[in-house]
């Protein structure tokens, strides 16, 4: 379930509650099960996964994937996996944990692990959410936001594209008021 913090401290874990709150940005918020296949729960349970394994997870979530093909035109998609035993990892988040934008939308969905978008709202308010398995988010281009990962540091993502020329952060220099404790 996510976990939506706001500035002045408040948490908000209701669906609904967490899209009003994100209204004002157009962020989209979903809950997407990855089913009951036990071979897709063996692989999703690994630290990490070879290139076949990947695609393994892929195709199993397809469904997915070609409903946004249909609806909104993405391209292709892949799977990241993020955990404490990939080398330079904290240098492949640093690109990642400073506020910035995408020309093109970012979408996500969570499929283990999590992670914690901020967000800098209309207002200039920011608020950090926690995106857990399971759940799907779409961060239109232009939003300012930053990411990073919970103290676990493990997340497998798919990652779905128009085209990933325009996923490349631009650099906003708002700095971040404060970063959530996760516990």
């Amino acid at each position: 379930m996510a976990i939506l913090q706001l500035e002045d401290g408040k948490v908000y874990t209701d669906l609904k509650d967490i899209s009003r709150e994100l209204a004002s940005l157009n962020i989209q918020l979903d809950y997407w099960s990855v089913g009951e296949d036990p071979q897709l729960h063996e692989l999703l349970a690994k630290d990490s996964l070879n290139e076949d394994e990947k695609e393994q997870v892929l195709v199993a979530l397809d469904q997915y994937f070609n409903e946004l093909q249909q609806t909104a035109g993405y391209q292709s998609r892949d799977l990241i996996v993020l955990h404490p035993e990939i080398p330079n990892l904290d240098g492949l988040l640093a690109k990642f944990d400073k506020i910035h934008t995408h020309a093109d939308d970012e979408v996500r969905y969570i499929v283990a692990g999590e992670g914690i978008f901020g967000f800098v709202r209309p207002d200039g308010s920011q608020v950090e959410l926690t995106v857990q398995p399971q759940e799907y988010i779409n961060v239109p281009a232009g939003t300012e936001h930053w990411f990073y990962l919970t103290p676990e540091r493990r997340v497998k993502a798919v990652r779905y594209f128009t085209n990933t020329e325009g996923w490349v952060p631009e650099y906003t220099g708002t700095p971040i008021h404060r970063r959530q404790a996760v516990a």
